[in-house]
């Protein structure tokens, strides 16, 4: 079968390339431990030899189906005929939760970032992050021994993370790497053409300090949006697709949807299930890619893969 992949990133990776590339995933078979950006660099050589095709920094507009016929219409006005259809857009659309601070759009991409691409790029920096989650309280743990100082502002004493990364976040904090800035909130910051020089912080009751900052990495969460796929006439449960766990199937044929965007039953979102639940969607799209022809199963020991 031919394969268009349509991403509405320049890149191929998704979350595991946008948002945190250097971090290690740890559920992969056969991997004890691998970074996110390596596993996606690995999957794409995995590809390559089936030739997809690739539609990036575009998302799925309109989709409408003629005589067995789905007719996909990108936002680069790309047209593609298929005769089954895949979602495997995670959550959908994605964008960070953005502080409301004043000026910050003129510090974003310089000084200001949602995610983390190199954690060299922040080597011998003062580094301030705000949230207290995990991702927030990863990176404090990730950057301590590349940034010059990591400052971790939180407007309370306790940290919604893992307790083991908790407990390694007090150690840090008796030295000199990481400073927790508890009970605070972002308040404003300063600088000048696009580079911070602090981050000013208060407390609920007006009191306020300034903290030097060359870098401010703000997590907040992320704001998903289904965009066009609600209206796609899918059965959806709490903005997640419903499919039928034997098949990933969705509410009208032909559609299929895997991962973390889809629901069933005792559904678990891990990458691990969004693989199987690939091999199950592109098993019953054969069938109707090619109706009637029956498919001779085979292990990819026995056929391997084409030159």
């Amino acid at each position: 079968m031919n394969c268009h992949v349509i991403d509405s990133l320049d890149f191929i990776g998704g979350q595991c390339s946008a948002l945190y590339p250097e971090k290690p995933i740890y559920d992969i078979p056969g991997h004890p431990s691998i970074l996110a950006q390596d596993l996606v660099n690995n999957l794409k050589i995995q590809a390559d030899p089936f030739s997809p095709t690739y539609h990036l920094g575009q998302n799925v507009q309109k989709l409408e189906k003629k005589d067995g016929i789905f007719q996909l219409t990108t936002s680069k006005e790309t047209v593609i005929n298929a005769k089954a259809v895949i979602i495997a857009a995670g959550c959908g659309a994605f964008g960070p939760n953005r502080p409301p601070l004043a000026g910050i759009e003129e510090y974003e991409g310089k000084s200001v970032f949602y995610m983390v691409g190199r954690k060299e790029d922040f080597r011998d920096k003062n580094v301030v992050i705000a949230g207290g989650g995990d991702s927030a309280v990863d990176w404090v743990l990730s950057l301590a021994d590349i940034a010059k100082k990591v400052s971790i502002i939180h407007r309370r004493p306790k940290f919604r993370c893992a307790p083991d990364s908790h407990d390694k976040l007090l150690q840090l904090a008796k030295t000199d790497k990481v400073d927790l800035v508890v009970p605070y909130q972002l308040d404003g910051l300063s600088g000048a053409d696009g580079q911070l020089s602090a981050v000013n912080v208060k407390t609920l009751d007006g009191k306020s300090k300034s903290i030097e900052a060359d870098i401010l990495l703000p997590f907040f969460g992320l704001a998903m949006e289904l965009g066009p796929i609600a209206n796609w006439g899918l059965n959806l449960e709490k903005k997640h697709i419903t499919v039928d766990p034997a098949t990933s199937q969705t509410s009208e044929e032909g559609i299929f949807a895997i991962g973390d965007i889809s629901t069933y039953s005792n559904k678990l979102k891990l990458i691990l299930n969004g693989f199987a639940e690939s091999s199950m969607a592109c098993y019953a799209a054969r069938k109707i890619v090619y109706p009637g022809e029956e498919m001779h199963f085979e292990y990819s020991t026995t056929m391997g893969v084409p030159a």
